[in-house]
């Protein structure tokens, strides 16, 4: 083939070296959402039960993972309560706790409700609402401290995705009254309960309180109930029992109210099975024969249920035995397992000779008697074990069926226990030893890993208590070589040069026999090699007619193994960009308008791009309006290219999906979902902080933290010990005032810039947003904080918005402002550093949404009681509104 030479190079076992890991994930099916988040992860959000297929290429270690899937499952409320609990040793109070836990895909969003109104934290100093720490995402918590009779109403949990892969809100609702209170049971039936097979049994379970009425199940140990079995209410039915249907039940009451009662009984059914026997030749001489004159031993082992109730009897040529000086009957060996019993025959004569039984037999009656006949005669002969000709070692291929096999001689023939030799490896059902009455072990769909040597041994049941007689037999599995890399994708522009290589790992044999080539069908090269361990193939010059999958086989006697690389010259997809938070950004009413940002993915691989296809449709509709984005010059590594999307209906969310196109043809496509939402909130719990940025003049920075690992050990007169929402495990922005700082150095902290349009073609914007956020100012050195508004092209002038100064307690406060930007703007908490370590300012919970706020703080400069310092909100923001008014109208 034109363009296309082939190498092969001997070369040793190489070990991985460590490379950073590039990735590349192409995805097909039904994802209704691809986001990037954290800018190194993809989201593919994709609705329950329908199918997404994804393809990870992967170079460098290790291989990351890829998991997917979306749901939101119904939400449980459960109550707990705690009385007399001590709170910081002060004092105690009544607690209730609601839990509302739901599992979820992306991570679930709660909100509670009492009645019809919402709860929040903060809005009733009677509740706190907060999530555990070690099941953060999945459980919300709402905590009723010191209970009051306007506690004792409906609760509603409301469980949210966010309408993601339109999975609607779920809820639960409980009542809580005075009355509430969690499950008991009673059990009319008796532990244990020993029955024969056969018969019936009732279990019955009653409900002896609980508020509301509990629920009552039926469930067993094992998890698997019998099919016959009935359950109605608290009753439980299992007709003709057998020993399968053995076991312990539960009666399970549950109401949601603190934890769900348990009561318990055991079924027995009366069993006897597996008899077993060994002969025991004279202990005191080393003789494997029996002799006339020497001690004899007869036992046998019967496994009971229950084992307290069995009983033995023994016959010689069917008559019975009593135990006697000569004759010694043992019901019980303890030095043997249990249900186990002996017969010594002391000074064995000929008239001895005969057959034993051993009875077995159960107190309670109803189950048949177990014998087992042990003949002794002057023709009884210890065991012996060969491996047949020809049979060691076996060979067979992967996949086969495999039969390893012992001959076994002797009278009475005993049974075959078969192991690994290497102790430590299981056989291949996963037990350590497999039982064998005929001395093959038949081994099906036999694998690489049973490669190895196996022990066949005589066991002592059915036969000879002497040493054990054992033989190896080794087993050969052939399996096709195993190679690398299964698959592989080569993205190259045309004219350049593609190399690829396959290399085996393992094979056995481990001589390999021949090597082929092929595009598609056509072979292209194959050959014959033997101490090599990989071949290549070179496409000098790629022209239209290389790019496709090319296929490598590597064939020894046991078949094939395959390495395949698709040679393509599309182009990487765009990865769209989330530089700044765009939701603000709109033009008129009704209607707004979005940035989208992207780079190109590894835009250097392939042929330079010339264009890009836009397809846009509203979210649920079939129809895409598609239109080409021309491309000039080339695209450089990281370079951010972006286009406005206009005349959007809000609120509807819109499918975009962007496909780069070259010499080639279309390249990959992404896909992302832009959606109005005129809101913005901010917890700081992400890595990236929500994209807020220390400002480079000010003299220190503002600190992530979070009361968990805080250390208070230096200033425990200050600082905040949870987040806005009451979690010491939530994160919070605050100003640590601790040395070297000195009094008056300032810290500042910018948010994003939030784009807004104008709405009419005379300048001016009526838009407004209200912007919330949390404060907390305690400690006796407590500088200030104050808020500015940044708006676009003025970065020299800050517009002060608010102000406070002083000590306002150990508490979290929150601040509400409408404000009216009139272009982009940026928000700037500003810490001031007080005249001491005891004053560390936090911030936290910021949002901003479009309308009004319903509470507005008013201004308050009188002083705060009860702890030093003043309160000082300074409000310059409608002196703003005038000039700025002012301005227009000039």
């Amino acid at each position: 083939m034109e363009g296309i030479e082939r190498r092969i190079e001997t070369a040793g076992c190489l070990q991985g070296k460590p490379e950073p890991p590039t990735v590349r994930i192409i995805h097909s099916g039904l994802a209704c959402n691809v986001e990037e988040e954290r800018y190194s992860e993809r989201v593919y959000t994709i609705r329950e039960g329908e199918t997404l297929e994804l393809t990870c290429l992967v170079t460098g270690h290790p291989r990351p993972q890829v998991s997917l899937e979306n749901y939101l499952d119904d939400p449980i409320v459960t109550v707990h309560q705690s009385i007399g609990e001590a709170k910081e040793q002060f004092y105690y109070e009544r607690t209730v706790f609601l839990r509302c836990i739901a599992n979820s895909n992306p991570p679930v969003r709660y909100s509670w409700k009492r009645g019809e109104e919402i709860l929040l934290q903060g809005s009733d100093k009677g509740v706190e609402i907060y999530e555990p720490f070690f099941t953060q995402g999945e459980t919300k918590i709402l905590k009723l401290k010191n209970l009051r009779p306007q506690d004792y109403a409906n609760y509603s949990c409301i469980a949210s995705v966010r309408n993601v892969c339109m999975i609607p809100d779920k809820m639960v609702s409980f009542k809580l009254s005075n009355r509430t209170a969690s499950p008991s049971i009673k059990l009319l039936v008796d532990d244990p309960i020993v029955v024969n097979p056969g018969e019936a049994i009732t279990l019955v379970c009653i409900t002896t309180g609980g508020e509301p009425t509990p629920t009552l199940i039926w469930v067993r140990s094992t998890g698997v109930f019998p099919d016959k079995a009935v359950l109605k209410s608290g009753t439980l039915t299992i007709p003709s029992i057998t020993s399968e249907d053995a076991g312990t039940y539960s009666c399970i009451a549950n109401n949601n109210v603190g934890n769900p009662a348990k009561k318990s009984t055991s079924i027995i059914v009366r069993a006897l099975k597996k008899g077993r026997f060994w002969i025991t030749p004279d202990p005191y001489h080393k003789d494997d024969n029996i002799q006339i004159g020497r001690e004899v031993k007869i036992s046998c082992q019967v496994e009971a249920v229950p084992s307290e109730e069995l009983t033995f009897s023994w016959f010689k040529n069917g008559r019975p035995l009593r135990s006697s000086e000569r004759m010694v009957i043992t019901q019980t060996d303890p030095d043997v397992s249990p249900g186990t019993t002996n017969l010594d025959i002391i000074d064995l004569k000929f008239t001895d000779f005969g057959t034993y039984t051993c009875v077995a037999s159960l107190k309670g009656g109803g189950i048949s008697d177990i014998s087992i006949d042990v003949n002794i005669s002057s023709s009884t002969v210890p065991p012996n074990l060969t491996v047949p000709k020809g049979k060691s070692p076996m060979v067979s291929r992967e996949g086969d069926t495999v039969e390893l096999q012992c001959q076994i001689s002797g009278k009475p023939k005993p049974i075959i226990m078969w192991s690994r030799a290497d102790k430590d490896v299981p056989m291949p059902d996963g037990s350590m030893q497999m039982e064998s009455y005929d001395g093959i072990l038949r081994i099906v769909n036999v694998s690489r890993e049973m490669t190895g040597t196996y022990r066949c041994q005589t066991s002592h049941y059915n036969g000879f208590n002497v040493k054990p007689r054992e033989a190896l037999v080794q087993l050969i599995v052939q399996y096709p070589p195993a190679v690398e890399p299964t698959f592989q994708e080569i993205r190259q522009g045309l004219g350049h040069s593609v190399t690829m290589n396959c290399r085996v790992l393992r094979a056995y044999p481990t001589r390999v026999l021949m090597y082929e080539w092929r595009l598609g069908n056509k072979l292209l090269e194959k050959g014959q090699f033997d101490s090599q361990d990989y071949t290549e193939l070179t496409v000098n010059i790629l022209a239209k007619e290389h790019y496709g999958t090319y296929n490598c086989s590597i064939i020894n006697e046991a078949g094939a193994g395959r390495c395949s690389f698709l040679v393509t010259g599309k182009a990487y997809p765009p990865e769209f960009y989330y530089d700044t938070y765009n939701p603000l950004w709109q033009n008129k009413a009704q209607i707004y308008s979005y940035k989208l940002q992207w780079t190109q993915m590894n835009p250097d691989a392939v042929d330079r791009i010339l264009a890009y296809r836009l397809g846009i449709r509203q979210a649920g509709l079939q129809r895409w309006w598609e239109r080409e984005i021309s491309v000039n010059g080339l695209i450089k590594k990281g370079e951010l290219i972006t286009n406005n999307l206009t005349e959007l209906v809000r609120p509807e969310p819109y499918e975009v999906r962007l496909t780069p196109i070259n010499r080639f043809g279309e390249g990959d496509s992404a896909i992302r979902i832009i959606k109005y939402s005129g809101e913005f909130h901010c917890g700081f719990e992400e890595g990236n902080i929500c994209l807020f940025t220390q400002d480079d003049a000010d003299i220190f920075d503002w600190t992530k933290q979070s009361a968990s690992t805080r250390d208070t050990r230096y200033t425990p007169n200050t600082g905040p010990t949870t987040d806005a929402g009451g979690s010491k495990h939530g994160f919070y922005m605050y100003i640590e005032t601790s040395r070297p700082r000195m009094d008056g150095e300032i810290a500042r902290l910018l948010s994003p810039v939030f784009n807004i349009a104008q709405k009419n073609p005379y300048g001016s914007s009526n838009t407004v947003y209200c912007f919330s956020f949390y404060y907390h100012m305690y400690g006796k050195h407590i500088g200030a904080l104050n808020v500015f508004l940044r708006l676009k092209g003025q970065t020299t002038t800050d517009i002060s918005l608010w102000s406070a100064k002083g000590n306002k307690g150990e508490q979290w406060n929150q601040a509400n402002l409408n404000i009216h930007p009139t272009t982009s703007f940026q928000l700037i908490f500003e810490g001031v550093r007080g005249d001491g370590i005891e004053g560390d300012i936090a911030i936290d919970d910021i949002s901003i949404v479009e309308g009004e706020c319903t509470i507005v703080d008013q201004a308050d400069t009188t002083p705060s009681s009860g702890v030093n310092g003043t309160l000082e909100h300074i409000w310059l923001y409608p002196i703003f509104l005038l000039l700025s008014f002012l301005s227009h109208q000039r």
